[in-house]
């Protein structure tokens, strides 16, 4: 106990006056939820801004602190119960017979909560973007107005786009988690557009820091109209980008540390858009044989 009083003193010292990565991954889950907010310029487009700093709603009660060291142990347990299992809590033999599987769907407010939107408003743009559920709570419809119009700041050269973006999982104190897709190959998608075409991302946790701006793109094309859509779209057909330009070294998807998922549009038209999406899911498609769509060569 004397030891738990210590470390608490230590956190509460050191949220005031530095950020509370110096002490993850311990007691980062701590202090996670509120003092994150001090050091962050990032806000929602079309949320208003704070009336009062993030500090002073602060709450470093020796109470909040033992709720949350339960949580993130009884996290810790679940994981290591799930790992003595198999790969992802499922028996091995169970695992290597799975032919599909849903990755996200959309039927609740707390489904919506695991994704962020964001566009250029970041950069000073004007395009809007905004994610609700869809008719009769079965979807989530992702809508706004794409504005190529680029923003007078004289370093900014292009603009107009939104995307959408799932949350990357999280493990108990903090720790990086990343999602094992490799006993699949496909990625299937039930969606319903208007017509314009999105790029479908794949982020992976990067070996280098100057790998950070990596990303693995394809193209989904909807088609509109009043019918939906399902797509698949195989692994290996996505290529590799950074920073909006293609690669010329390129190499097939880390199917085993995939980070996150997400969609993003700008198609350099102005005007409203709105994707309407069930499910997100995996396919194990026995027919689908290409191992990578591009030409590789080594480096000289």
């Amino acid at each position: 106990m004397a030891l738990t009083v210590t470390l608490l003193n230590s956190a509460y010292l050191c949220g005031r006056c530095c950020s509370h990565k110096v002490l993850h991954p311990l007691l980062g889950p701590l202090l996670s939820d509120s003092t994150s907010k001090l050091y962050s310029s990032y806000r929602r487009p079309g949320s208003q801004p704070e009336k009062k700093p993030s500090w002073q709603s602060t709450d470093f009660s020796f109470k909040k602190g033992i709720n949350v060291l339960k949580t993130q142990l009884s996290m810790l347990k679940e994981e290591t119960k799930d790992y003595l299992i198999g790969p992802g809590g499922y028996p091995l033999s169970q695992y290597l017979l799975e032919q599909t599987k849903v990755l996200w769907e959309f039927r609740s407010q707390e489904d919506l909560n695991k994704w962020v939107i964001s566009s250029d408003v970041e950069i000073g743009g004007k395009s809007e973007v905004y994610l609700k559920l869809g008719r009769n709570n079965q979807a989530a419809l992702l809508y706004g107005t794409l504005n190529t119009e680029v923003p007078r700041d004289g370093e900014t050269k292009y603009s107009g786009y939104c995307s959408m973006r799932a949350k990357p999982p999280v493990g108990s104190f903090a720790r990086k988690k990343y999602y094992d897709w490799s006993n699949f190959n496909s990625l299937y998608l039930r969606v319903r557009g208007d017509g314009r075409p999105w790029m479908v991302n794949i982020y992976t946790d990067p070996y280098f820091s100057h790998q950070k701006d990596d990303l693995y793109s394809y193209f989904m094309f909807t088609r509109g109209g009043p019918y939906w859509e399902e797509i698949k779209i195989p692994f290996s057909k996505f290529f590799l980008s950074s920073r909006g330009r293609v690669q010329d070294h390129q190499h097939p998807v880390w199917l085993d540390k995939i980070s996150t998922l997400g969609f993003t549009i700008g198609d350099k038209v102005d005007g409203p858009f709105q994707l309407e999406i069930d499910f997100i899911g995996l396919l194990k498609d026995r027919a689908h044989t290409e191992e990578f769509a591009y030409e590789t060569y080594e480096k000289v």
